[in-house]
This record gives structure tokens, sequence and C-alpha cells, in this order.
């Protein structure tokens, strides 16, 4: 909690001044005066023993010869010279009539400032007490028509959502036309997909498209620690919104609070439920002529309670999956639009390298190649950029001045080329578009290939893939006759797709179409925790079998494209230690480009650590191929040289 310190310096202030004034009032203080009745005066001044008096009003102060002074009241409306006192040689000082400043602030401040801190206290309280009565209070915040607003036009790759969501607009628009037709509007609609494809963008567009006031909260502001506050929330936001119809009510992350009940850790009867409850009572209470319509959006449409997706509620579904590549270049246009773009830029060979890309990844893509070229002090954003941006979002940036060794170089070479040359010479692979040995992020080269949106892909394909993926290994082997721990992401990669093919996709000649395994998921944890096992040992080990054979079939898959064209593998290794970067038409030149006239030596046993990398950039004789000094020597290596394909894609869960 922020402290006001200013206030409370003040409040202190208030409380001291009025302390010091009070004790000032009501404790004795050691100079103060005696006073003595009129006749005593009168006494002192026949024995000669005054010096001077003052009258103020009815009031004397006297002073006697010793400085000692007395306080005494003569009767109202006599003089002091008509009070038997003989005045000669004392000095009388008669003060005018008038308010007296001194006297009024002495007796006055005290008051005033007791009341101020008593009426400091009052607000405080008041102010305590408003707060705590707002708790309640629904925390959306409303975003009128008045304000800017986001259009259909604004949202692209997802042509199918903005149709379904037209239907909405035009019932807020014009609700009579369905009305006369009996037809009823959802009353809610669950926008479903993966994190950055549109949900929340999509609904400020349908606010905008209907010009009607929205409501954006999130799912989570409605709990609170005290228990009730969630429900009185909800209460009172769904009042705002039919105080404010026709209207929309957008609830992000609703599974914040719309979780299957029972399935808590706190038990049936807590916080969350009582919210969902409110809200399923809010939803089901609905007029059909109220015109507010809810929308909802959340990743984990699973875990929702089953109540929530009943008709009547939420019955209307909109699934924004990642776009297609229709989709991801109308995306690009969006966002491009208003830059100033280089002529050599094209939007459809940026989509077909970004497969798998949501709308978010594409807005920052274009958002990193902007600041790339403001860096090299370009007035325009031209293609370089924007295919750096995409391994930048990727990958990260790149490390060039991470020191590498000339061992590590060629190895480094020799690795990314071997997958490259291997998914250019698969059949049924895209054409590699880039290869790289700068490290970037965490990766030390990388290999990348233009990318198809495929729905379904086949063994031939898998088994090319998996070829790929080990591409790097087998050039380490038939070049230096040792391997590394450089291969360690693409292994790793490899067994996963290898096991998915048997376990989940039933592509094992050996144990037939079946899958093997049921994952277990607990909903109030929202992850998978177990595997099920629904076979025995003996078929455990069938499966480890045919995993095992998959993978060494594709390493020599690998191995044999690699050895029968190994000189193709050394040129393009070289091109790679000269340029470092190889892309585009720059790669295929140097796959088009003839053979050297010497045709390359075969594959040879590791030699000495001596005789290892004598010539970085000399095409090994064969009297002498380089050895790779061995792995222990070179810890770095642990982390991998990344993968051979950037963000490979992952074929669907039946």
């Amino acid at each position: 909690m922020k402290i006001d310190w200013k206030r409370s310096l003040l409040v202190y202030f208030v409380i001291a001044a009025a302390a010091v004034v009070f004790f000032t009032m009501v404790l004795p203080s050691g100079g103060k005066t005696e006073s003595i009745p009129i006749s005593q005066v009168v006494a002192m001044v026949a024995e000669s023993k005054v010096s001077d008096i003052v009258v103020d009003g009815d009031t004397l102060t006297v002073t006697d010869k010793n400085g000692q002074k007395y306080t005494s009241h003569k009767e109202p409306g006599v003089s002091i010279y008509e009070c038997g006192m003989d005045l000669t040689g004392v000095t009388v000082e008669i003060k005018s009539g008038g308010i007296n400043w001194g006297i009024l602030i002495y007796y006055g401040l005290p008051i005033l400032l007791l009341g101020g801190l008593f009426f400091f206290i009052f607000s405080q309280a008041r102010g305590a007490n408003n707060q705590a009565m707002s708790f309640g209070r629904s925390r959306a915040r409303l975003f009128s028509q008045d304000k800017p607003t986001v259009t259909f036009e604004d949202v692209a790759g997802v042509e199918e959502a903005k149709q379904d969501l037209r239907e909405v607009v035009d019932f807020l628009k014009s609700r009579e036309k369905f009305q006369a037709l009996g037809a009823r509007i959802p009353k809610g609609v669950l926008l479903t997909g993966p994190p950055g494809t549109g949900k929340t963008l999509l609904a400020r567009a349908v606010a905008g498209e209907a010009g009607t006031p929205f409501f954006s909260i999130s799912g989570s502001e409605f709990m609170e620690m005290f228990v009730g506050v969630g429900a009185s929330r909800v209460r009172d936001l769904f009042g705002q919104a039919k105080r404010n119809a026709p209207c929309i009510i957008f609830v992000d992350e609703i599974d914040a609070v719309g979780r299957e009940r029972g399935t808590g850790l706190g038990g049936g009867h807590d916080e969350r439920e009582q919210t969902l409850n409110q809200i399923l009572v809010e939803m089901d209470g609905f007029d059909t002529n109220t015109s507010v319509i809810v929308i909802a959006a959340t990743n984990r449409p699973d875990v929702l309670d089953p109540a929530l997706l009943r008709p009547g509620r939420f019955d209307r579904h909109v699934i924004l999956d990642a776009p297609d590549i229709n989709g991801r270049v109308a995306i690009l246009k969006v966002h491009t639009k208003g830059k100033p773009m280089g002529e050599d830029v094209n939007l459809e060979v940026i989509a077909k390298l970004t497969a798998g890309f949501s709308g978010a990844d594409l807005a920052n893509l274009v958002n990193e190649a902007a600041i790339l070229a403001a860096r090299r002090d370009k007035k325009v954003i031209d293609m370089p950029e924007l295919e750096e941006s995409i391994d930048r979002v990727l990958l990260g940036p790149e490390r060039k001045s991470r020191r590498m060794t000339d061992e590590e170089k060629k190895l480094g070479a020799y690795h990314e080329a071997g997958h490259a040359l291997v998914g250019h010479l698969s059949k049924h692979l895209e054409p590699v578009r880039k290869v790289s040995i700068i490290p970037r992020g965490m990766a030390g080269g990388y290999t990348k290939s233009l990318r198809e949106d495929k729905k379904y892909l086949t063994l031939s394909y898998l088994k090319d893939e998996l070829a790929m993926f080990l591409g790097g290994r087998s050039a380490e082997e038939l070049i230096f006759g040792e391997i590394s721990t450089g291969a360690s992401s693409d292994i790793k990669q490899a067994t996963d797709f290898a096991r998915r093919m048997v376990v989940s996709w039933g592509m094992s000649k050996e144990l037939g179409p079946r899958t093997f395994g049921q994952k277990e998921e607990m909903v109030f944890l929202g992850r998978e925790i177990a595997e099920q096992r629904d076979y025995g040992e003996t078929v455990a080990d069938q499966i480890d079998n045919e995993v095992n054979r998959i993978i060494q079939e594709a390493h020599q898959t690998a191995l044999g494209l690699l050895t029968k064209n190994r000189a193709k593998l050394e040129q393009l290794a070289l091109a790679l230690l000269e340029r470092e970067t190889l892309e585009g038409d720059e790669l295929d030149a140097v796959f088009d480009a003839p053979l050297p006239d010497k045709p390359a030596p075969p594959a040879k046993a590791a030699s000495d650590e001596g005789e290892a990398l004598d010539a970085v950039c000399e095409v090994p004789s064969p009297d002498e191929v380089p050895s790779l000094p061995k792995a222990e020597e070179h810890p770095h290596h642990t982390s991998g040289r990344g993968v051979g394909r950037i963000k490979p894609h992952h074929p669907p869960q039946p």
C-alpha cells in the first residue's frame, strides 16, 4: 500500500500543535502572575511599591519595583483615578478598547485545532466506510462509443469467426428484424483459441462495429479475499450493463472463475464457486429483449463448468486458431499499413516463413523489423529486416560477439550444412530457405525452411523430417569420424517425433494402427500430470524397439544421402565458413553450383587431435581428415547447437 507522506505529516503536525496548546492552558506555568484585590493595589501604591500600572478595560496589571507582576480588577465604569489612589510617581498606561488578538488567538486557536482534528478523523472514517462499501462494486472498465474503436477491418486472418460475430452486431443494431421472425440471439459468445490469436481484439471489434458501450473486465478481478465480494461485483456489473443496454460485457480469461465446480482444493463452497453461481444466475435471468450480450475469452475451454456452456448461456462457441498462409498475409498487411515498406518486401514469402505464428507474433515481427530499420538509419523497412526479425522472434538476437574457436566454427558449418543438404535432397520436405552458423539466442546455428500449412502429415514426410533432424549428427560422423554434444536438441526432437509416431499416430509396422497410453488430467491444476498405461511390459519393450528402429532408419537415411553427396556437403560447408549465412537465391546458387573436379574423399576414422583442423577453410584431403576434440573438453556444447528446422511443424494430435 502506498503511503501518503504529506497527509501523514499534516496529521502529526495538527496533533502536536493541539497537544502543546492543551498543556499550555491546563498545566500551571512557572511565570504565571498572582491575582490580588484592588484594595491591596491601593495599599501598595500608598507605600510607593508600584512602578507602573497597565489598564486594559477593567483589568489592571500591576508591576512592583522588584519587577513582580500582579493582576487585579476594578469596578466596571470606574476610572482608575477614581479608586482613591495617589498615582504620583506611578506610570499609568491605559489601553484603548478593541479586539485583543493575543487573547483571542491564545484561547481560540486550540479550539480551532481540536475541531480540525475531529473533522479530519471523521472524514477519514467516512472514507474508509465508503471504501468498504465499494468492495462489492464492479471494476469493469467502460469504453463508450465516443472513444476510438476497433472495427472488423482491423482484424484479419479470422474470417469465419468474424462472420459468426457479425450476427451479434446485426442484432445489436436492428434487433427488431430478428424478433419479427421469432429468432433468439445468443446470450453469450465464447471465444476460444491459443494465446495471441486475437480474442480480445475481436471482442473490441464487435463493440466498435455495433457502436455500443463495452464493459471489459478480467475474470480474476471478480475475486477478493472477502467472502461474497465476487458475487456482489457480478450483480453490480450486470446491473450497470442493463442500465446501459444495448451493450456488450467482455470477460477475459473467464476460466479464472468459470472452472468446473467441485474440483477445487478448497471444497465445494468457496468464493470462486459463489462467483460462478452468480454469473450463471445473471445470464439465465436475462430477458430476451435486454440487448446485453456477454462475450468471454479463454484458452482453456476444457476446464469450464458444463453449466456455462449449455444453451441459454454461452451457447455459441467461436474458435480462433493460428492463421493459415492467407490469414498471415492479411494480418501482415494490417500491421504494415501506414509503415514505409521497401519495394523488395514480399509478404507472401514472409507468410511462408512464419507457419504457426499467431497474430500477436506477426505484430511483434513487424515491430521488430521497424526497430531494426531505424537502428540501421533506413527510411523504409526492407525484406532483410523482416526476415531477420523472424529469427529474432523465434530464437533471439544474434550473438556475433560470442567467441568461437576455429574447431567450433568448422563443426557448426558442417553440422548445419548436413541439416540443409538432407532437407534439400529429401523429396517430401519444403525448400530450405536459410542456413546460418551465427549463434542466436541459445542456438549455435540454425536451418530454416519454407513451411506449408499442412493439416495432415504422411509417413513419408515424417521420415524425411526425422532424417533432416539427424542430418547434423550424420555430417559430424562422416566428416570428422567423431560426434559431439551439438546435436542434443536435434536428437531430443527426433526421439519425441518417433515416439509419437508409434504411441499416438499408429505408424508402427510391428504394433499396427493403435494408440498406447491415456493422459490423465486434474481439472483444478489445469495440466496433464500422469500417463495411464493400458499396455503391459512386453508391449512397452516393443514400443521402445520400434522407436529405436525408426530413429536408426532415419539416421541411416541421412548418413547415406550425405555420403553419396559428400562433395556438395563440403562445398556448402565452405560457403558457410566464408559467408556465415546463406539464404534465398544465394543458398540456391550453392545448391546448384557445379561440383569440384576432384571427387570428394571417402569417410575415414578420426585421427589424432593434433591433426584436427589445421586449415579451417580448406577441403580435407584423403590423407588428412580433420577430427573433432573430445566432447568433455568443450562443455559449452552441452546446450545443443540448435534445432535443424526453426519451429518445426508438429503434426496434430488425433
